[in-house]
Formats: structure tokens, C-alpha cells, sequence
């Protein structure tokens, strides 16, 4: 069965921790370029997906040099190119739901960037949609969140935490299978 790598936001904007604030999983892009390889190798399709905020103050708007992908990911042959302005690759253009069923992909595997944002979203909409998806948790990072939340007053979670709570929440909830990046470049080069 063909398997696409979704890879999300994987973008330099990322980078700009004053903008973010703390972040976790160094290791993030070193597993994403490992997993970029393994499915190039393999033959099977690259997705990547690209955020344009609608932020004129946002590192990723489209005319912001953080707009642009990392350079592993930029130089990888990619299959197919998805822009969004929203959470899940699902909303963007070109429609990748289509692009996967004229394909007749039914199996994804998730990585990049934010752990608990677009690559939850992603993964969960997919597993809403019937697909088979893993995500590679230590292929994704996240930063640090507080907002005040009506009723519950401040509200703090680390980087950690957040990725926690997504590992915890997709495979708790069914939407998706966690793997190391090590597992998912070892079972596509036994296909």
C-alpha cells in the first residue's frame, strides 16, 4: 500500500523564538530529513505543506523570509506542494483529500511543526476522514502556550506537555498511531 509523508510547516519562521517563545525537540528537523530520505529512497510520495499566515506580523506571512521552508525540506522532490492559511492540510490548496483518493493513498504518516496545532489537526482530520495515519512524535516540536481561558482562569503548558497531551489525545483517541521517526524509516524500508 503507497504511504504519503505529510510534512508540515516545516518552515523557517519557526526559528524566531522571541515571536514563539520556548520550544522542545531539538531533534525535530534531524528526524524530519531522516523520514524526507527514507520515503524519497522508497520511491513513495512527499507531501509538503506550507503555512501562509494572514499576519502581516506573523514570521510565516508569505512575504516574510520565515515563510520559506527549511532547506532539507525546500531541496526534497516533493509530490505535491500544500498552502494554507488554516490548521489542517485538509483546507488547503491544492485539495489533498483528492490529490490522496485519485492516488488511492489510505495510509499517512505526519510530521513537522506545531505538534499540538497544525500537525494535530492534520492528523486527527485525516483520521476522521478514514485514513491510516501515524504520527512520527519525535519528528514534530511545539513551544510553550499560555492564554486565559474563560472559567479557568491562566492557563500554562510547556512544550512537553503539549506534545505529551498530543501523543496522549490522537492515539487515546483513535486518530492516529504514535511512532518514533527510527520505527516509521524501518518499516518503509521493509516495504
Amino acid at each position: 500500500m503507497t504511504r504519503a509523508l505529510l510534512v508540515i510547516d516545516m518552515q523557517r519562521g519557526f526559528d524566531d523564538l522571541e515571536f514563539w517563545g520556548s520550544t522542545t525537540n531539538p531533534d525535530c528537523e534531524r528526524n524530519v530529513t531522516a523520514l524526507v530520505a527514507a520515503w524519497q529512497g522508497a520511491g513513495e510520495p512527499v507531501v509538503v505543506v506550507r503555512h501562509d499566515s494572514r499576519s502581516p506580523g506573523s514570521p510565516l506571512h508569505p512575504d516574510a523570509a520565515g515563510n520559506a521552508l527549511i532547506d532539507p525540506v525546500a531541496e526534497a522532490t516533493a509530490s505535491l506542494l500544500v498552502t494554507k492559511d488554516v490548521n489542517s492540510a485538509f483546507y488547503g490548496e491544492p485539495d489533498l483529500h483528492a490529490w490522496l483518493q485519485e492516488r488511492s493513498i489510505r495510509s499517512l504518516v505526519v510530521c513537522g511543526i506545531q505538534t499540538n496545532m497544525c500537525v494535530e489537526t492534520t492528523a486527527r482530520m485525516a483520521g476522521n476522514l478514514g485514513y491510516d495515519v501515524t504520527v512520527a512524535l519525535d519528528a514534530t516540536r511545539t513551544f510553550d502556550l499560555a492564554t486565559d481561558v474563560p472559567g479557568l482562569g491562566r492557563v500554562e503548558r510547556s512544550a512537553d506537555e503539549l506534545m505529551a497531551g498530543t501523543a496522549l489525545v490522537l492515539q487515546g483517541g483513535g486518530f492516529a498511531k504514535i511512532a518514533t521517526t527510527a520505527n516509521v524509516v524501518r518499516s518503509i524500508e521493509h516495504i
